[in-house]
């Protein structure tokens, strides 16, 4: 199975749909690989729609610290929507809960960028 994804691009913020129900090694490269070809100068933020992430291990949660990355050297930030409880978690065990923004709608997101 590959990763099942859609996303959006307004002006300099683009909105990323994950439709997996797991953000694991199974799709983490494949994602590695779209996020470096999204992640440029130009964009000033990525949000980043989890609400349909049931579970995250490692290998996303580098998905996850790759794009910050990126970004950060062009000093775009990382916007986290939906995030379950079971992933932010994984996020704060993982000790890089502190790199995102949280916000529960895209909307809400939207209004605060």
């Amino acid at each position: 199975m590959g990763i099942n994804f859609s996303f959006e691009r307004t002006d300099d913020v683009i909105m990323f749909k994950l439709q997996n129900p797991n953000l694991d090694m199974e799709i983490a490269s494949q994602l590695k690989a779209k996020l470096l070809i999204l992640c440029q100068p130009d964009i000033e933020a990525l949000i980043f729609d989890l609400s349909q992430i049931e579970y995250v291990d490692s290998s996303g949660l580098g998905a996850l610290l790759l794009a910050y990355r990126q970004l950060k050297e062009y000093e775009g930030k990382i916007v986290l929507v939906g995030v379950s409880a079971v992933v932010r978690k994984m996020l704060s065990l993982s000790q890089i809960e502190d790199l995102f923004e949280y916000y529960d709608t895209i909307e809400e997101a939207k209004q605060n960028m």
